[in-house]
């Protein structure tokens, strides 16, 4: 090798190590106390980059960006219907330095609170007003709470069900007992490439984390890159309001996600996963770290290395090109695809990404092949993870045939409280659909045909006490609040139409006599062909589907679906 190429090879690599460096920012940036004075110099000092840099990370992250803020009372929907607003008011009345935020992943246990970076379930009024004005005596009251000798003070699950259903009937098997024996990632090694992309093929596992696309085709298009540096990671920043299956499931079954990880390894070649969390899960990551450590401890992940990285507050982050900006120390702002992160993703290296519920599906499909898992499923393939809340008896987590109804979904929920009137399959993301459809299969095909979406399974119901302007709005505040503000279709027309339902509810029109939702039609058509990533493309929804199946809620002549 001449000096020339020595020298060049030497100056690539001190820029890459330097450019992954840029990585470490946000953890610095919390340990130094977020968007305090002086912080951003200091850790613009440490890994080497600018302070401008650094400060601008620290202000688009919320746990970065108010510190001092540390108790945060979710007010999404979920939150909403179960007293979110009494609980907010007492924490004010207390003098606490609350905040109200827009989801905690913590539906089936409303009112949410976040103590710092710790999630409390069901938290009260009373609660609030025992604290006398000191944060860090906020307790849960709730009888699901229990102590724990860990440094996060609390451990608390979820509802979960069916209980005692028949475990071959499941996919993953909530109830069932950490297996560390590594018996799919040993399947794994004894596969051919080939044999093993057939099976997943067989298997007709879909993303669960959202668009449902099939997951074989994304592992073979990883593998079958030229470049050799590779890397998998698991997107765990759950955030779509009405969704909490994936904390409840590395709360329950880490074995599975860990082992998921490093079968998805071994497909794709890569020798490095990064897990990354939302900030607020910080019991689910000591679950994480308990499997990590027990997989290493028998000698099964050998050579495979484990990052886990805590996202700082940004429902953003859950798009898989936003997610890799912020594992990259960035603004957590979607990129423009082309190219995708199969061929261009973490420091530009193909990456295979995937939702907590899918990577948790693999070792089973191993194990027991891909016949079996599509068999648990009724329209589509394989059991799901469906989360309920809102209105109904026991909100939870239920893993069911994916195909099943709303009705067979609330009865194992324990039945609805009132009537129902309204629901959202997927999420805010979903949009709202009326009652009529209730026997509609919540799957992928079924939901598209009616213009909307499975997505994360996130199930919200409304009963006839509902006024859905009031259901929309919420909704459309939580899309406002959580828009990056890259793009100006997303950024403006969020701020639009919330404002235009505010206007509505107040009566106000606009000034040339028109109704205020006159032009939201066209502001959610700029939305949805203008913005980058699935955020503003869908945040108009909410609303276009509550003015379709209830009219007579928003005053429109007509009847609803």
């Amino acid at each position: 090798m001449s000096t020339t190429e020595g020298q060049m090879k030497g100056d690539t690599s001190r820029r890459e190590k330097n450019i992954r460096r840029q990585g470490e920012l946000p953890d610095r940036l919390q340990a130094a106390g977020g968007m305090v004075e002086g912080a951003a110099a200091q850790v613009a000092s440490e890994t080497g980059g600018s302070e401008a840099a650094a400060f601008g990370v620290a202000s688009f992250y919320s746990l970065l960006a108010r510190p001092h803020l540390k108790v945060r009372v979710c007010t999404g929907l979920s939150c909403r219907m179960r007293g979110a607003d009494n609980v907010l008011a007492a924490a004010e009345a207390a003098g606490l330095p609350v905040e109200e935020c827009s989801c905690l992943a913590a539906c089936d246990v409303a009112p949410a609170v976040l103590k710092d970076r710790i999630t409390l379930p069901e938290v009260s009024a009373a609660d609030m007003a025992a604290t006398k004005g000191d944060w860090s005596e906020l307790v849960s009251s709730s009888p699901r709470v229990s102590p724990s000798d860990d440094e996060n003070g609390v451990t608390w699950c979820g509802d979960i069900g069916p209980l005692g259903a028949d475990p071959a009937t499941l996919s993953i098997n909530m109830e069932g007992a950490e297996d560390y024996s590594g018996a799919g990632l040993a399947k794994a090694r004894e596969l051919s490439d080939e044999a093993f992309f057939a099976e997943l093929e067989a298997s007709g596992l879909q993303g669960r984390g959202g668009a449902g696309f099939p997951a074989h085709i994304k592992w073979r298009a990883v593998a079958g890159q030229p470049v050799t540096e590779r890397f998998v990671v698991l997107n765990a920043d759950e955030g779509e309001p009405g969704t909490f299956k994936d904390r409840e499931l590395m709360m329950r079954r880490p074995d599975l996600v860990i082992e998921g990880l490093a079968i998805a390894a071994r497909a794709v070649a890569a020798d490095t996963v990064y897990l990354y969390l939302r900030g607020e899960f910080q019991v689910p990551r000591a679950r994480l770290e308990h499997a990590i450590e027990q997989f290493e401890s028998a000698g099964l992940v050998d050579g495979l290395h484990f990052h886990i990285h805590e996202g700082q507050g940004a429902y953003i982050c859950g798009e898989e090109t936003a997610l890799l900006e912020a594992l990259e120390g960035k603004r957590g702002m979607p990129r423009l695809k082309p190219p995708f992160p199969v061929e261009v993703g973490l420091w530009g290296k193909p990456t295979l990404i995937h939702n907590v519920e899918t990577i948790a599906c693999v070792p089973g499909i191993l194990a027991k092949g891909g016949a079996y898992f599509k068999a648990q499923g009724r329209s589509e393939a394989g059991a799901k993870l469906y989360c309920i809340s809102g209105h109904v008896v026991r909100p939870g987590t239920y893993e069911l045939p994916l195909g099943v109804t709303l009705d067979e979904l609330v009865e194992v929920a324990g039945g609805y409280i009132g009537k129902l009137k309204a629901f959202c399959p997927g999420g805010a993301s979903a949009g709202f659909l009326p009652a009529s459809e209730r026997t509609r299969p919540l799957d992928y095909k079924s939901l598209a045909e009616v213009g909307s979406m499975l997505g994360s399974a996130g199930v919200v119901v409304l009963n006839d006490t509902v006024d859905m302007r009031w259901a929309c709005l919420e909704q459309l505040r939580f899309f406002e609040d959580e828009s990056c503000g890259q793009c100006a279709p997303c950024r403006i027309g969020t701020r639009y139409l919330r404002e235009a339902v505010d206007r509505d509810v107040a009566g106000v029109c606009q000034s040339n006599g028109d109704s205020a939702l006159a032009h939201t039609d066209d502001v959610a058509w700029q939305m949805g062909e203008g913005s980058i990533c699935g955020l503003g493309q869908i945040a108009a929804l909410p609303l276009t589907s509550a003015r379709k199946y209830f009219p007579e809620d928003f005053g429109i002549e007509g009847e609803g679906a």
